[in-house]
Parts: structure tokens; sequence; C-alpha cells
């Protein structure tokens, strides 16, 4: 009898502990913990802060997690407690996300930047989304560029935060966090009655409370057939974390996976990259880093797909309707562009902030006036030469000027058997192929192709519905005076430098933590480190890369993450673009590389 005790008691601990693991894994979002800042600090990049503000929250029409802005202020944050656990806004709390509130918004809601409010939110079928207590038409609600697009570091206390520069938010996170709060909104009973009282009022009707519950079964229907659907490409699939997001495949997956309702064309995030810096990309002629895309309106509402705005795929008169905001994205295009760029005035929209020498340790002249002439001998050659010189204004780079009087520059393209860095990003564009109904009219299945199609129906359709329709000439110009050229090289573009300090991680994929290691032999890149941190190294001019809890570890033998290339080092072969640089010159180069 006792040996019977002793095994069920053996089985009790065991299941306990499993079970606790299992649920830790599976229904918790382990975050960090950032200190709070003394004080914040925007840097001067030509725009007023007005301009700034309203870029931060500008309505592309998203609906990123498939919920109204009601409910987005009523759940509660992902924690097992049948107690109050906190509000999901609460900017405190999605703040460990990565978001960044911005202590001078005025707004009572307080949204962290790149969150917008936008129209009425549409159902699945293109309906309104109801309230089920008073019927009235709920609000549309989701990140814009913003959210990706606006970087921060701190440094001693201070926070600096970066309009155009890259993100350090963790979207995977932010969504297994959205998921599981209305998971337990749903399961946990006394959760379900808080959260029906915020949306119905005090003492919603009986009738009114089944109504939302159904709205909360079918929105957790959508997000099971998504976890479906990841779970089945998850060993292909390579994990994101910080600062990074395989925006391609997750666009496809959305617009031709589940906007289409079709699986097959479901597919791995496999090929993470940090998001870019979009100070001078307005004037480029291709962006992504694959210089894949020629058009902005047609690369920026294929963004706000991406992100989940409605789009009607289903067919009739109403195919290709959608809730994408034509003309605020031309708007935040515009913020970023200026006027056309010239040696006199450089670029006039936003710019790439200066070394803030106030906030940060002063540069070393010396040093730097050593690393200028490495870098005109080794690095301007793809890279062009500093945007401040006037060698890069009249650089043969920049095209003669188009029927609009417009001029793009064309940057240096390297092909991966050149440059050797990872090469998920540009062959999964490469490889991916669809299957499309006829009745989308598309006619193609590459992946690239096929998008940049459909993305450019989606946009004739808002144009050829407004009231009154938008003439042909201010089609053109609100599409960027660009045709849609769409191209898939296995290759990667080499983009000017300026701001390049404020921009780690880095290489596409954001394998390498710091410029000093980018100009190391690849032997000598950290195999693995961590992302998430805030604090700024302005020695070797990264984040710091030393583990802490919450925060995201970055192995760089997986393919996607690779770390190879762009390498300077003795020898030749794949990857090797320069000679080795001995530690000084090293230095010598980064000091330059933050002047710049």
């Amino acid at each position: 009898m006792k040996r019977f005790w002793l095994v069920i008691a053996a089985a009790a601990i065991f299941a306990t502990f499993y079970g606790y693991r299992y649920i830790k894994a599976n229904f918790t979002v382990a975050l960090p913990v950032f200190p709070a800042a003394a004080k914040t600090v925007w840097l001067d990049q030509n725009w007023s802060r007005q301009t700034s503000a309203w870029f931060h929250h500008a309505d592309q029409g998203t609906l990123t997690f498939n919920i109204p802005f009601e409910w987005f202020t009523a759940l509660e944050q992902p924690s097992l407690t049948l107690g109050e656990a906190g509000l999901l806004s609460d900017p405190a709390y999605l703040g460990r996300y990565g978001l960044i509130v911005d202590p001078a918004d005025t707004d009572p809601i307080h949204l962290p930047i790149g969150f917008a409010r936008g129209n009425t939110m549409p159902q699945p079928d293109g309906t309104p989304w109801l309230n089920p207590g008073t019927h009235a038409p709920m609000t549309g609600f989701g990140l814009t560029c913003a959210a990706c697009h606006t970087g921060r570091f701190t440094y001693k206390g201070t926070e600096v935060l970066v309009d155009g520069a890259p993100a350090l938010t963790n979207l995977d996170k932010l969504r297994t966090g959205v998921g599981l709060s209305l998971l337990f909104t749903r399961y946990l009973p006394f959760r379900f009655d808080r959260f029906a009282r915020r949306i119905l009022g005090p003492a919603p009707a009986a009738t009114a409370v089944a109504d939302l519950r159904a709205q909360l079964d079918n929105n957790l229907a959508l997000a099971n057939t998504i976890h479906t659907l990841d779970v089945k490409v998850a060993p292909l699939s390579v994990p994101e974390g910080f600062a990074r997001l395989d925006a391609l495949n997750r666009i496809g997956n959305t617009v031709f996976g589940l906007d289409l309702n079709a699986p097959q064309n479901y597919v791995a995030t496999s090929a993470p990259v940090h998001y870019p810096r979009i100070w001078d990309a307005s004037w480029f002629t291709w962006v992504q880093y694959n210089a894949s895309i020629e058009q902005p309106m047609v690369r920026n509402a294929g963004e706000a797909l991406g992100v989940s705005a409605y789009v009607n795929l289903s067919g009739g008169p109403a195919l290709f309707n959608s809730s994408v905001q034509i003309e605020h994205i031309f708007q935040i295009e515009q913020a970023l562009a200026g006027r056309q760029p010239d040696a006199q005035n450089g670029f006039s929209g936003l710019r790439p902030p200066k070394w803030p020498a106030g906030l940060l340790p002063p540069i070393d002249t010396q040093m730097a006036a050593k690393g200028a002439a490495l870098y005109a001998s080794l690095c301007q050659g793809c890279h062009l030469p500093p945007v401040n010189d006037a060698a890069f204004w009249s650089s043969t780079r920049w095209l003669p000027a188009n029927d609009a009087g417009e001029r793009y520059l064309d940057p240096v393209v390297v092909p991966i058997t050149e440059i050797g860095t990872d090469p998920a990003q540009a062959t999964d564009m490469h490889n991916r192929k669809l299957v499309l109904p006829a009745a989308l009219g598309i006619g193609q299945t590459d992946f690239g192709p096929a998008l940049g199609t459909l993305v450019e129906k989606v946009v004739d359709r808002w144009y050829a519905t407004q009231s009154p329709p938008i003439p042909d000439a201010v089609r053109q110009q609100m599409s960027g005076n660009r045709p849609n050229g769409i191209q898939a090289p296995l290759a990667y573009k080499a983009r000017p430098l300026d701001g390049i300090w404020s921009t780690p991680p880095y290489l596409h994929n954001g394998s390498v933590p710091s410029l000093y290691a980018l100009l190391s032999p690849v032997a000598e890149r950290p195999r693995t480190f961590f992302l998430g941190s805030r604090e700024y190294d302005p020695v070797n001019v990264g984040y710091s890369e030393a583990p802490f809890e919450g925060g995201f570890e970055v192995d760089t033998s997986m393919p996607g993450n690779l770390n190879t290339g762009h390498e300077f080092n003795d020898g030749t072969g794949t990857g090797i673009i320069g000679r080795r640089l001995q530690p000084d010159e090293r230095r010598a180069l980064v000091e330059y590389l933050k002047t710049i």
C-alpha cells in the first residue's frame, strides 16, 4: 500500500511539473522588463513634431489583430488569473513588446507609436462589425508603418527616439499576447464578465452577452485557423524575435493564404529581416532588401494588405474593394520623400539623424579622418560617397529625369553569390509559387508579380470608385510617377550609409550585432547574441548583445540567420569583399561611419 501511494505521489508531481511546463510554454508570454528612462529625446530629422506625431498614428486601413479598437481597450493582459490582470492597452505593458509610447502624446488613450484607429471595422464578409448591445458600428484598428520604422535606444538613462529607423518591436510575441488575451477572456468566467461590461455596459442584456460570446468564438476560430497553419509550416520557419520580421512571406501568407482562403499558399516564415531604415528610400529605383519593388504606392499598399487590411477577393462587383487608406498612404510617402533631392538641398523629407554629441560620447575626429580614407577605398564603390559629398550627387547612379521631372537613385545590386550574405530573403521570393483562381485575373503564379498585380488592382479600384474618380494625372502622381515594376533577383542592394550608426543590428537579417563585428572576419563575429536590449553601445555601434531575461537569442548557425558574407578578410571567395582590416582600422572606420 505504501508503494502504491508513493507511485501516486510521484505521478502527481510529474503531472504537476510537466503540466506547469506545458502551460508556461504555450499559455504565457515571456517578456523583458526594461528600466524606465529618466528622460526622452527626439533627434532633429527635418520633420516638425506635428508631422512626426501624425506619421505615428496615420490610419492605413489595417486591421492587424482582427478585433475592433473597443475590444483592444477592454481586453486584459494574458495572465492566468481570475482577478483583474491589468488592461492589455496599458502603455507600460505594451512597452515590454518593444513598442514606444511617446510621452508627448496628449491622446487620453495613449496608444503606442504605430497604432491607428480607423473607420468602421468590417467583418470578414465586409459588413460592419456591430456592438451587440448598442448595435453601433465598432472601430477599425491596426498597425501602421511607424510601428516597424521608429527606432529607439537608451544611453545612461536617456531614451533617444528616431523616426524612420528600425524598431525593436517583437510583433510575433504581440500577436501571441493578443491571442491569449482573447482566449482567456472567452474561457475564464469572471474575465469574460468584466469584458462584457466594458463593451456592453454595466447591466447588459442576456442576448447581447450571448452575441458577444459568439463574436469571440468567431474570432478565436480565425485565430485557430492561423495557428494550425503556423504549426504546419513551423519545421521550416525561423523565429524572428525583437527587431526582425519575415515581412514578404507574411504579406504573402495574409493575402494569398488567409484573404484568399487558400491554405496551400501559406508558407514558412523562413527569412526574417531587420526592419529597414526608410529615409532616402522614396528616391530609390528599387526598394526592399532584394531590390524587388519599384512603385511606392504598390509597396506601401501591399504592406497595408500584409498587416491585415480588409480586401475582398471573393469575387462579385466588389472584387478588390478594401479598407486600405490610399490617400493617407500617399501623404505618408510625400512626408518621407519631400521635394526632388539635389546637391544644394540634399534630401528634403525625412532625414537621418546626426550623431548626438551632447548625448553620446564625442567622435574621435583623428580616427574618423583615417576611417574616411578607408571608406573611400573599400566602401563607396557599392554604397556610394557619403550624401554630404558632391561626388554623391554627381554619381552616374542618379538616373536621368523621367516625364515628371524626377530623378531616382539606382542603388548597386550585388548578387548573393558575390556578397555571400544569407540568401533566404532573396531565394524565398524568387522561388515562391502560388495557386490562384482565374477570377482574380492575375494570370501568373510567381509570388512577386502576382502580388504586384493584385495590389495594383486594389489601388486602381480605389482610384476608380472615388467621387469623382481620381484623374489619370493625379493617379500617376499618387503612384509615385513610376510603373508597377516587380522583380526577384538573387541579389541584395547596397544603399547609402547615411545614419547607419542609428540602425543596429546589421546585415539584412540582423545577424550581426554591431558595426565593429560587421567589419570583422566572420569567424570573429558572435555566433549567438541577444536582441531586444535598448542599451546603446557607442564604441562598437550596436545594442548591448548580452543575455537578459525575456530577450531573444539569435543563433547564426540557422539558415535564415546566417551571419556570413560582406566580409573583410584575407583570401578570396564568396562573401569576401575586401582585405582584412586590422582592429585599429575597424575602429577608425566605425568612427567615420558615426559622422555620415
